[in-house]
């Protein structure tokens, strides 16, 4: 395994075991009084976001030879970052029923944006 890969797969389970820890904590405090069930909740999808953006930032430093694959790379790097950042901004700050709403669209949009702009690199590359 090359460096890069395990830096990769230290970092990424390095978040899930921030985020299981993070989630026993806020169930902990929520079981003993000190946060309300909304707040526990918050804090943990609040964090997922996080991830996607940390992943979204990881995205375009990986070394792909093609520029084209570069070009994607940044974009959807570009979006997923965006996209974890609206997710967790919502989770944080906006009522549950609008952040599940809104946040998940931003994931959906984020995707879509990356899937979109891919095919159309392709197309793009197909007819040079």
């Amino acid at each position: 395994m090359n460096r890069d890969k395990k830096h990769d797969l230290i970092g990424s389970l390095g978040w899930a075991a921030g985020i299981l820890a993070l989630a026993l904590a806020a169930s902990l405090a929520r079981k003993a009084g000190y946060i309300e069930p909304d707040t526990s909740v918050r804090i943990v999808i609040a964090t997922i976001g996080l991830m996607v953006a940390w992943q979204g930032n990881r995205i375009p430093k990986t070394f792909v030879p093609s520029a084209c694959a570069r070009q994607a790379k940044r974009i959807a790097g570009w979006s997923m970052a965006l996209s974890g950042l609206i997710y967790a901004g919502f989770y944080a700050f906006a009522p549950l029923h609008v952040a599940f709403v809104y946040g998940c669209g931003a994931i959906v949009a984020g995707i879509a944006v990356t899937a979109v702009s891919c095919l159309s690199l392709r197309l793009r590359q197909r007819s040079a």
